[in-house]
């Protein structure tokens, strides 16, 4: 059973346990009031297996599950099956606390204020996949193809202008950071996919 699964059923048996356990979703809730105040710091990383509700829940698992798998075999492919594996399921967690980092800074007094979900950390799966094939399309709403790079960089685009504009209670910054660290942790790892990626983006442009 690959991690991206086990990532996958773990996060929904604490989803589905706080479903029905509001006193176990405020628990584990990103809650920057909370972290700050009473060093819940915890919360940066709990808050990315537990969602709003199950739309919420199968769209954060079914991107990652989709982007997931593949990443998980290049990470295998690129530093051996166990490093690749530890690499992989490391890089995910951070990115989860790190995309939540931005917000308990920045809204630290509003006790109103409170996030769930992995979208932070699906986004920085979803954007290693745009670093290893910039050109390759992925599929909005499923059906209409627009290349990786052009969707990543609208993706980055809306994240930065809905944090700003939208009172829609989504962490829209937990996903354009999500994206962004996925990228630096990955290439902390291996530097050379700056490389690689720009020769991608000249030698596979779609003419």
């Amino acid at each position: 059973m690959s991690a991206t699964v086990v990532l996958i059923l773990i996060t929904g048996l604490i989803s589905y346990n706080a479903f029905n356990r509001q006193d176990m979703f405020y628990k584990l809730a990103h809650w920057p009031m909370r972290e700050m105040q009473a060093k819940e710091y915890y919360r940066l990383i709990t808050s990315g297996f537990v969602h709003g509700g199950w739309l919420h829940l199968l769209i954060n698992m079914f991107v990652f599950y989709s982007f997931g798998e593949l990443i998980e075999r290049e990470f295998q492919f690129m530093f051996g099956k166990m490093w690749g594996t530890v690499f992989f399921v490391a890089i995910y967690l951070l990115t989860i606390i790190s995309a939540s980092m931005p917000s308990m800074f920045k809204k630290q007094g509003n006790p109103n204020y409170m996030a769930v979900g992995a979208s932070g950390g699906v986004s920085g799966i979803v954007f290693i996949f745009i670093l290893l094939y910039p050109w390759e399309p992925l599929y909005l709403y499923a059906i209409i193809p627009i290349p990786g790079i052009v969707a990543g960089v609208l993706y980055l685009w809306y994240s930065s202008y809905a944090s700003k504009n939208t009172n829609d209670r989504i962490d829209h910054e937990a996903h354009f950071y999500g994206a962004l660290f996925g990228i630096i942790y990955t290439l902390l790892l291996r530097p050379g996919l700056a490389l690689h990626f720009g020769q991608s983006l000249i030698e596979d442009f779609p003419l």
